[in-house]
């Protein structure tokens, strides 16, 4: 299997040490929606559940691409609506999260580099040890779920990390 290394980046021209492929967002899309200084009334937010407006669950997790040729993954961390049942089975099974069953679940985060994946039909499988649950995506022909199911390139990955190099000015 190939190791990933360090690339050049096609956005800021310098070389990194290490190929990023990990990314990840601190909360659901809406909670950019409203005001900053709304968020505290309306969102209870921690780094792994979310409440929004006492009537809308969501939890993160992790979409897992395997990164062909490798045995590393591209992993976007996730937030996913559940419903109200659900978001509170898990709470309530929090140390024991491996006794759960799948769940149904909305993508909740807008992803970069790909068209919009708000709202794309998920499943959460919930995992043991504090691991954040993976995230499956009903298999359909959106890219981000075709790359889930069919892997990425490295070379991708390296586009990825170009779109959201830290020193892009776009």
């Amino acid at each position: 299997m190939t190791k990933i290394k360090g690339y050049s980046c096609s956005c800021c021209g310098k070389y990194h040490e290490e190929l990023p492929t990990s990314y990840g967002n601190p909360a659901p899309v809406y909670y950019y929606d409203g005001a900053p200084e709304e968020r505290e009334d309306r969102f209870e937010l921690d780094d792994d559940l979310c409440i929004m407006d006492n009537e809308h669950f969501f939890i993160r997790g992790y979409i897992e691409i395997p990164i062909i040729g490798t045995d590393e993954h591209l992993i976007w961390g996730v937030w996913v609506s559940l419903s109200e049942a659900n978001f509170y089975n898990i709470k309530e099974h929090w140390d024991k999260q491996e006794l759960l069953e799948p769940m149904f679940g909305w993508l909740s985060t807008d992803l970069p580099c790909y068209p919009d994946t708000v709202n794309l039909k998920t499943m959460v499988h919930p995992r043991p040890d504090g691991i954040r649950p993976f995230i499956e995506l009903e298999p359909t022909d959106h890219p981000l779920s075709v790359e889930l199911r069919d892997g990425v390139t490295i070379e991708r990955v390296q586009e990825i990390a170009a779109q959201l190099c830290v020193n892009n000015d776009n």
